[in-house]
């Protein structure tokens, strides 16, 4: 089984954000994270989310270890029915950041056996520790103007020495 910790941070809310994704596996560690200059934390969270699910291989089990609640119990619970409405809440008002829950059920459904798990935040699990510390330090970057302008999200990969 292949454990992928996700995160995202946002100082401010809205504000400069980042998201990180850690895989980890027996050959090492891969580090995936970008961020964007004025943000939420749920798009972060999602962000991080969409970078766990596209690097998760397409074979064999994979789980999604994730902090916010948002994330995990929209993707395990209300993403079908908000399908069903035609990406509107029971409510009947828009999913906010539909762009993004759209781009992460197509990253789940490529991969049939990824699934997503939550962890309680700041507890002292391992992998969620360092997602959240390369999160906090993207929207750090983002902050002080280090982070990418130009249309797109940023991506670095590779075992993570340098952030």
């Amino acid at each position: 089984m292949i454990e992928i910790a996700c995160d995202g941070s946002c100082l401010g809310n809205p504000g400069p954000g980042g998201w990180a994704a850690v895989l980890r596996a027996d050959d090492g560690e891969r580090v995936f994270t970008g961020g964007a200059l004025r943000t939420t934390n749920n798009r972060m969270e999602l962000e991080g989310a969409i970078a766990a699910a596209a690097a998760a291989p397409a074979d064999g089990p994979v789980v999604v270890l994730c902090d916010s609640r948002y994330v995990v119990d929209g993707i395990n619970r209300w993403l079908p029915g908000w399908i069903r409405r035609g990406w509107r809440t029971a409510a009947k008002r828009p999913v906010k950041n539909a762009d993004l829950w759209r781009r992460l059920a197509a990253a789940r459904d490529a991969r049939p056996s990824l699934s997503f798990r939550w962890v309680p935040g700041h507890a002292g699990h391992p992998a969620n520790e360092r997602a959240h510390e390369l999160a906090l330090r993207e929207a750090v970057r983002w902050q002080r103007g280090a982070g990418v302008a130009a249309p797109g999200r940023l991506f670095r990969s590779g075992p993570d020495s340098s952030c």
